[in-house]
């Protein structure tokens, strides 16, 4: 790879004495990528495993990942359970308060499609019915596994994102 400034060979050299070379925001993607501070919008059974996910078994830490209270400090919503309809305007309010760039993980069958209450007239059928979601992890409920998949792959699409490239 070939970067303004430097030939090919001096690249190489540079590489090879252990010195990464990238732009700006290629290094913001990928700080922002590892230290997620996701605000928690746990609404049903889909928060237990959200829980158990961030305590000392699998320990979320480790990947920089650190609920946050408050949306002002947080930087990713991760949506565990059933949203109502009265609970649609919440959602909107606390994604408009966090600050750019966000993201928003959709886990559970509820989250991400109405889960087993599809049908009733009270639920919303889906998080991106309110707000964009980046990232959908299926079940009913995802294991701690799964959610941290989930959440590896967000931080791949940020780090994709700051290089420049669309990702779906």
């Amino acid at each position: 790879m070939e970067f303004e400034g430097f030939t090919q060979e001096e690249s190489q050299e540079l590489s090879k004495a252990g010195v990464l070379i990238g732009t700006l925001e290629q290094i913001k993607g990928w700080a922002r990528s590892n230290s997620l501070w996701p605000l928690t919008f746990a609404t049903a059974c889909c928060g237990i495993e959200m829980m158990g996910t961030g305590a000392a078994h699998y320990d979320l830490d480790r990947f920089g990942i650190i609920f946050r209270a408050s949306p002002r400090h947080a930087d990713c919503i991760i949506i565990a359970g059933t949203i109502t309809k009265k609970m649609a305007p919440i959602l909107k309010r606390l994604y408009d308060q966090m600050p750019e760039p966000k993201w928003v993980v959709a886990m559970g069958s509820c989250a991400t499609a109405g889960g087993p209450y599809v049908r009733a007239y009270s639920v919303v059928k889906g998080a991106d019915q309110v707000i964009p979601v980046d990232v959908y992890i299926p079940g009913c409920p995802p294991s701690p596994p799964a959610l941290i998949y989930g959440l590896n792959k967000l931080q791949e699409k940020i780090r994709l994102e700051a290089k420049g490239k669309k990702v779906r």
